[in-house]
C-alpha cells in the first residue's frame, strides 16, 4: 500500500506574501544621494544660521583677496613693457613716441596702462593729430598715429618760419629742404592760442583760399605774404622788387582786386614816382588809393580834386601832398630860427623890443 503524505497547512498564502514584502522592504538600504547635492544642502544649511553682516564681511574679505592677487599678477615683470610698436610716423620721430610710451608705461605695467591719458600725451608732440593706443600681451605696446597736414608757413611775431595746419596748430619750423611755399601768412594770435583757436582757424581757412585763388589765376609769384590778422582787411605784401608796397584788399573780391592792383601799379612803374609807391588801397573796391614815400616821410593818401586815370584805375594825386611838405620842410630849415643862438632869454628879447622903440622916433625924425 502507497503511503500518502499529508502536508502541514502553514497559513495563508496572502499572509505569507505580506510578510515576505514588509521584511523585504525593512531589509533594503535607504537610497543615498550623490555627494555634490548633499555638500550643497549641508552648506544651505549651515549658511542659514549665518548672521546677514557676517556674510558681508566675507564677501568683502573674499573681494580683497581677489584684487590682491591681480594687482600682483598684473604688475608682475610677465607684463613689463618690453616693445613698443609705432606706426604711421612720416615727421613725427618715433624714437621720440617710444621714449614716451616706456616713460609712461614702465611703473604700471602693461596690464595697467592707462591708454586713453597715454594718447592724450602722444598727441601733444608736434605733428601728431590723433594717436590711437592698444595693447599687445603680455609685453608690448601699439601706437598708430595720424600726423597733421601742414597747409601753409606762418611767419610769427619773433620772425620764425613755421609750418601750420587747417586747426591752427603751429608745427615744426620749415627746413631747408622743405618746399617753398607760394607766399607766407601772418597775424596769428600768437598771446592766447588756445583761446584764439577759432579766429586762427579761420584765418588759416582764408589764407588757403587766397592761396588756391591766386594760384590758379598765376598770381602768387606777385606775392611774399598775406597778413590775415582782421580778416575784414586782408593785406598782401608784394613779392621781389616791390617786396616795399602793401595791396590793401579788404573782405571781399581779392583776386580781382590783386590784379587791378598790380596793373596800377605796372602803369605808374615807368613813371617818375613809380619808384615812391608804398601802397594801393583797393579795399573799397571802387578806386584805387596809392600811397607814396618820399625819402623817409610816408605820405597818407588825400582825395585831391583832378585825379588822373591809367587804364581805368583811378589813382590819387596824393604826391602833390609830399611835395608840399618837403618844401615847407626845406623852407623852415632854411630861415634864420635855425641859427646859433636861436634860443634867447626872455630879458633879451625884451631889451630888444625896447631898443626897437627908441629907435622908432629917431628913423621917423627929418
Amino acid at each position: 500500500m502507497r503511503e500518502q503524505v499529508i502536508a502541514h497547512k502553514v497559513g495563508n498564502r496572502s499572509g505569507i506574501g505580506k510578510h515576505r514584502r514588509s521584511s523585504e522592504s525593512a531589509q533594503r538600504p535607504a537610497r543615498r544621494e550623490s555627494g555634490g547635492a548633499a555638500l550643497v544642502a549641508r552648506l544651505r544649511s549651515l549658511l542659514g544660521y549665518v548672521p546677514a553682516f557676517l556674510k558681508l564681511v566675507a564677501a568683502i574679505v573674499i573681494g580683497i583677496l581677489i584684487f590682491a592677487s591681480y594687482r600682483t599678477a598684473a604688475s608682475a615683470s610677465f607684463f613689463q613693457v618690453r616693445k613698443v610698436e609705432v606706426q604711421g610716423t612720416d615727421r613725427v620721430s618715433a624714437d621720440e613716441v617710444q621714449t614716451l610710451v616706456r616713460k609712461e608705461v614702465e611703473k604700471a605695467g602693461v596690464w595697467n596702462a592707462d591708454l586713453k591719458s597715454l594718447s592724450a600725451k602722444v598727441e601733444k608732440l608736434p605733428w601728431v593729430r590723433t594717436a590711437v593706443v592698444s595693447r599687445v600681451l603680455p609685453d608690448g605696446v601699439r601706437v598708430r598715429i595720424t600726423e597733421r597736414v601742414p597747409r601753409a608757413v606762418v611767419r610769427t611775431a619773433s620772425g620764425r618760419f613755421r609750418w601750420i595746419d587747417d586747426d591752427a596748430v603751429l608745427l615744426g619750423e620749415m627746413l631747408p629742404g622743405d618746399q617753398m611755399p607760394p607766399f607766407f601768412l601772418r597775424g596769428l594770435n600768437e598771446d592766447d592760442p588756445e583761446g584764439a583757436r577759432a579766429e586762427n582757424r579761420e584765418r588759416v581757412a582764408k589764407f588757403v583760399a587766397l592761396q588756391q585763388d591766386w594760384d590758379a589765376s598765376g598770381l602768387s609769384e606777385r606775392v611774399s605774404e598775406v597778413n590775415v590778422i582782421d580778416v575784414r582787411d586782408i593785406r598782401a605784401q608784394l613779392a621781389g622788387d616791390d617786396s616795399h608796397i602793401e595791396v590793401r584788399l579788404g573782405s571781399q573780391d581779392y583776386g580781382k582786386r590783386l590784379k587791378d592792383a598790380l596793373e596800377v601799379l605796372d602803369a605808374q612803374r615807368q613813371s617818375p614816382r613809380g619808384a615812391l609807391i608804398s601802397y594801393i588801397d583797393l579795399s573799397q573796391g571802387r578806386r584805387a588809393i596809392v600811397g607814396l614815400t618820399s625819402g623817409a616821410h610816408a605820405n597818407a593818401s588825400a582825395r585831391l580834386p583832378g585825379p588822373e586815370s591809367t587804364n581805368g584805375k583811378t589813382v590819387e594825386r596824393d604826391a602833390v601832398v609830399g611835395m608840399l611838405r618837403e618844401k615847407a620842410i626845406a623852407a623852415v630849415n632854411r630861415t634864420g630860427d635855425s641859427r646859433p643862438g636861436r634860443e634867447r632869454s626872455d630879458s633879451s628879447r625884451v631889451a630888444e623890443k625896447k631898443s626897437d622903440k627908441t629907435k622908432a622916433p629917431e628913423r621917423g625924425r627929418p
